[in-house]
Order: structure tokens, then C-alpha cells, then sequence
């Protein structure tokens, strides 16, 4: 079924004021000079009025009130009306001319999703768009979102999509705003809040998403969880939507629970290790030839290199940041240095012991290759969106 937006355009024409005008000088017999006379206004004046050159101001709209015994409020009303409705013509065009921004955004996605209004019309899916992202133009989106910071775990062997990866995001933000948090002043009260947390690892899926997000709130950060679009690759991602407010966005990428936790206590890292500088959003650019680059090119790309280096840098802090988090260092190597650290039985032991779920120690002894992909999979808990079966994705 198709909604039909209460913004979309209607085809109805507006009568302007000025004819509105002449059609009531007609009917009680005034001329225009006459009215012109009484109103002490040039003739040229009512004219260009009713000619709708010129807009019927609040002193106009007075004295044709006091002339012609209607009141003000209508004519500013039929002025108001018939500006408003030529400037949604001229939007109307400009969207029309917009239609190709379309391609670079998941638009029926997200209709689909019920992020934006559906509509079958071109220019009122632009217009919907555009108000999702809080933007006038597609030009103010790119610039928005080619400066936007963040810093995201992505796969680096997928091609992402500049405007998936900006829809993901602008949709945790819109979903942020409605937690309401307490100022994140220190970094004491999350990392109190992540010891609790670290224990909602052995919860069923529908206690420790609740609690999770009330003990972040508490603390200063909003999580939301915000299914995945195709072509982004982002499993979660950390943003400053406020000085005192922290965003931390989840997509249940890989739908286990070792991914969704590795996921949270890695972005948790950003927040505690990297406090509120934040990381570029990536921009896909043509490549150019060394040949190309002049000196201050050149300066640029040195500049950008480094920055690379800093978010690999970050993103491994991150990483190891969760990974003790979860399982101490300490912990691990001694339960990794023995030979039974591989059976289904010496794991679910180990987890116990440290309190966090058999998944995880499944999750890191596959990554760390200690264990093959294929063994233990029974020990993760498969987690699914609630609307999921019933999305025609």
C-alpha cells in the first residue's frame, strides 16, 4: 500500500489576489481609478496589483478594507496564498531537476522502512528525502555529509555506498534524539556502566537490549539499533551528536551475539579512549596520477596519510580495547595455552568462569585461528530484527 504524503503537491491552481481584486471591483462597479482615488494610491499601483506585479502589502490590505469593507486578514491570506503556492511551483521544478540525486541514495529502501513517506512521485520522493536529511538541496547534502565525523568499524573488503552509509547514519540520529540521556560528564559513570553491561552478555536478547540502552543513557550515551542497508558495511559506528551527548550506533551486521558485543565494547572505546575527537566519514574521489598532484597536493595527500595512520591507530585501540575488556588478557592466555582450550566443554566452562557468554570465546578463538569457522557455531546466539520475517527484503 502507498501513503500518500500530506506535503505532496496539489495540482489545484491558486487564484492570485490581484484577480480576486478585480473580480470584486466588477461586481460592486468601481473602476480602478476610482479605487485608486479613494485609497489615495497612484493608479499604477492598483494596477500592477491586480496584474499581479506588485503584492498587496499590510498598508494596502488596510485601506482596501477600509474602501471595499473586507477585511484586511483576507487579502494578506489570498497574498499569502497564491506566494506560497507560485514558490512550490518553483520548488516544484527544482525537485523535478533533482530526480537523478535519487540514484545515490537507497530511496526505496527507505520508503520501505517507513523512514521517509512512500510516494510514487519522483519529485515528492526528493522533497521526502530531503527532509529526512534535514537539508534544502542535494548539493547541501553532500557537503554535509562529505565533512560529517565519525568513526565506523567497517569491512574493508566491501565497496560502500556514500549515500547508504549517510541514510544508516542520519536514521540512528533521528532514532537518538528520542533517548533522552543524562550529560556524559566524565568518562567515569560509562565505565561504571560498562561493568554492568559486561554481565547483560549472558541475558536473552530481550533483557539486555533494554538495560543496555538504559544504563548508556544514564551515562550520557544513546544506542540505538539501526538495521543494516545493503552496500554500507558498517557493523556500528560512534558520532558527538552534543558536547555532552554521545551516539552509538549498532546494525546487528553478522547477526551472532560475539559480533553485536565485540561491536559494542569496540565503539565504547572510541568514546573512553578517543573522547569527542572524531573521525572523517569516508569520500570516494577519482584517482589521479602522481604526475597530476602539485605541491600542495601533494602536502594534502601527506596530511591524509597520516590521518589514515591515526584511524588505523584508533581502530586498533578499539579493538584491543574490547577484546580485555571481555575476556582479560590475563585471562586468556591462560585458558588459550591449553590444548583443551578447543573443545565445546572447556569453553562453556571458560565462559562461565568469566562471566560472559560461550559465544564470545567462540568469536575471539576464531578470529585468533585457534579455532576453524565452522566448529562451535551452536555456542553463539543468532539474533534477528523483530520485524525481520516479515520484511519482503
Amino acid at each position: 500500500m502507498t501513503n500518500t504524503s500530506q506535503n505532496e503537491y496539489s495540482s489545484d491552481y491558486v487564484t492570485p489576489a490581484g484577480e480576486t481584486l478585480l473580480q470584486t471591483l466588477e461586481a460592486i462597479g468601481m473602476s480602478q481609478t476610482e479605487l485608486a482615488t479613494r485609497m489615495d494610491r497612484p493608479y499604477k499601483t492598483i494596477n500592477e496589483i491586480i496584474r499581479n506585479k506588485t503584492s498587496i502589502t499590510a498598508e494596502t490590505a488596510l485601506q482596501l478594507e477600509q474602501v471595499l469593507g473586507i477585511p484586511a486578514s483576507f487579502w494578506l491570506k489570498r497574498e499569502q496564498r497564491y506566494r506560497e503556492f507560485l514558490a512550490r511551483l518553483d520548488e516544484k521544478q527544482r525537485l523535478n531537476n533533482w530526480v537523478e540525486w535519487l540514484k545515490e541514495i537507497p530511496i526505496q529502501l527507505m520508503m520501505r522502512r517507513g523512514w521517509i513517506s512512500a510516494s510514487t512521485d519522483r519529485s515528492q520522493q526528493v522533497l521526502n528525502a530531503l527532509k529526512f536529511f534535514a537539508v534544502a538541496s542535494p548539493d547541501a547534502w553532500q557537503v554535509l555529509w562529505e565533512s560529517k565525523e565519525v568513526a565506523y568499524r567497517k569491512s574493508a573488503a566491501l565497496n560502500s555506498s556514500f549515500g547508504a552509509i549517510a541514510a544508516w547514519l542520519r536514521r540512528g540520529e533521528l532514532e537518538a534524539r528520542e533517548i533522552e540521556c543524562a550529560p556524559y560528564k566524565d568518562h567515569a559513570a560509562f565505565r561504571d556502566a560498562l561493568v554492568s553491561i559486561r554481565a547483560l552478555t549472558v541475558q536473552p536478547v530481550e533483557f539486555f537490549q533494554k538495560e543496555l540502552v538504559k544504563l548508556c543513557a544514564n551515562a550520557g550515551v544513546a544506542v540505538v539499533f539501526v538495521r543494516e542497508l545493503p552496500n554500507t558495511g558498517i557493523s556500528g559506528s560512534t558520532q558527538w551528536l552534543a558536547p555532552t551527548k554521545a551516539l552509538m550506533q549498532l546494525s546487528l551486521r553478522y547477526k551472532t551475539d560475539d559480533h553485536l558485543w565485540f561491536t559494542f565494547f569496540h565503539e565504547a572505546g572510541h568514546i573512553l579512549l578517543h573522547g569527542k575527537r572524531e573521525v572523517f566519514l569516508e569520500t570516494y574521489g577519482k584517482e589521479r596520477g602522481q604526475e597530476e598532484v602539485d605541491d600542495h597536493e601533494q602536502a594534502q595527500a601527506q596530511e591524509e596519510e597520516t590521518d589514515g595512520r591515526e584511524r588505523e591507530q584508533e581502530e586498533h585501540e578499539a579493538n584491543m580495547f574490547a577484546a580485555n575488556v571481555l575476556i582479560p588478557s590475563a585471562e586468556w592466555q591462560q585458558f588459550i595455552a591449553q590444548r583443551s582450550c578447543r573443545s565445546k566443554s572447556s569453553i562453556e566452562e571458560f565462559a562461565k568462569r568469566v562471566g560472559i557468554a560461550p559465544g564470545i570465546v567462540v568469536g575471539r578463538l576464531q578470529h585468533e585461528k585457534l579455532l576453524p569457522y565452522h566448529h562451535c557455531n551452536d555456542l553463539k546466539r543468532r539474533l534477528q530484527w523483530i520485524t525481520e520475517e516479515a520484511a519482503s527484503e
